[in-house]
């Protein structure tokens, strides 16, 4: 895939949370910056690299070569080391198990290298930004719809995330919640797949072998549990359409352009846009402020986001919309703003 160049410039001034002004001269001076990718095996994350590639092709900061950690923290650890060591002065990460990264931060930190993490919130250890949607609004909106369009009542299966990231967990507590106040009369089946693909299928189908009636699924990750579902779906005669007689409401949560043509093709019937283009735009912006020495203060941005304090440090919360039939050709998503070279 190629991007067409529709985004604004990277250096987007934030009015009510900057405390300095955006100088793209002084940004990049303090030197250059390192960046690890989390995994390239979903859809998602590979949209987030090209992001991050073209924005770096086109005047974006000085960046060392990416590196991906695979999913693996110890790898994460490593090629954070590996970057510094080569002279970055600034580290983007995502690091997917948000526990395990905290001597790392500490680490940075000693050494007065701002740390933007990217999609996950660390459970410990300074953090200069964070770019992240809501995850919690991901479980709420997911439910909600869901129970709307079940009336309140049905069985539900739930392809979780890997409950050690603070993504997983989140989304997961927010749904769980979310069905429990408002559609106590629907049951859900809670399967764990550490965002693997393959584990989500296999827990799907004994599920399915179990209970015939699954009315609902809600897939906590697009990229990595959207084909397996519609292959074990199709796989079982239960994929069909939106609107006739025993199709499954399906939401998912990434917004893939594979998750937008499924709801056209009414295969699914919704899914939460997370913004793979905002957080590559993001990502480096606030890797070359804190470069710069910029601070940032808690407020609403001129983004449509919100900075919020945490406790190790400071988060910019962007938003996801709901993608539905109804506005699922929308040029505002990012999906829709790429498109397949030959």
């Amino acid at each position: 895939m190629r991007l067409r160049t529709t985004g604004a410039a990277v250096c987007a001034v934030l009015s009510a949370a900057v405390l300095a002004g955006c100088n793209r001269g002084s940004d990049a001076a303090g030197g250059r910056i390192g960046i690890d990718l989390p995994r390239t095996d979903t859809d998602f994350w590979n949209s987030y690299q090209q992001y991050l590639e073209k924005d770096l092709g086109h005047g974006g900061p000085a960046a060392l070569p990416l590196s991906d950690s695979q999913n693996d923290i110890a790898k994460v650890v490593a090629d954070v080391q590996a970057l510094t060591d080569q002279g970055a002065r600034a580290i983007v990460m995502a690091p997917q198990d948000t526990g395990a990264i905290a001597a790392e931060l500490r680490r940075l930190g000693e050494k007065k290298i701002p740390v933007v993490s990217v999609d996950t919130r660390p459970d410990e250890g300074p953090v200069y930004m964070v770019v992240r949607a809501d995850n919690r609004a991901y479980g709420e909106k997911s439910c909600a719809y869901l129970g709307r369009k079940l009336g309140g009542r049905g069985r539900v299966a739930e392809l979780q995330g890997d409950l050690s990231s603070v993504n997983g967990r989140d989304r997961s507590q927010a749904f769980a919640a979310c069905m429990k106040k408002r559609f106590p009369k629907i049951t859900v089946h809670e399967l764990a797949t550490d965002w693997k693909g393959e584990v989500a299928s296999a827990k799907l189908q004994s599920l399915l072998a179990q209970h015939r009636d699954i009315d609902g699924i809600y897939l906590q990750a697009g990229g990595a549990f959207l084909q397996p579902t519609l292959a074990l779906l199709e796989q079982h005669k239960r994929l069909r359409p939106a609107g006739t007689e025993g199709h499954i409401t399906i939401v998912s949560n990434d917004g893939i352009p594979d998750e937008l043509a499924a709801i056209r093709a009414g295969k699914i019937d919704a899914t939460l846009s997370q913004p793979a283009d905002l957080y590559a735009k993001y990502a480096l912006y606030y890797a070359r402020a804190g470069l710069a020495g910029k601070t940032f203060a808690p407020g609403p941005t001129d983004h449509g986001s919100t900075i919020v304090r945490i406790r190790n440090g400071l988060e910019d919360r962007l938003p996801a919309p709901l993608v539905t039939r109804a506005n699922v050709d929308d040029k505002k998503l990012w999906a829709n703003q790429l498109e397949k070279t030959p």
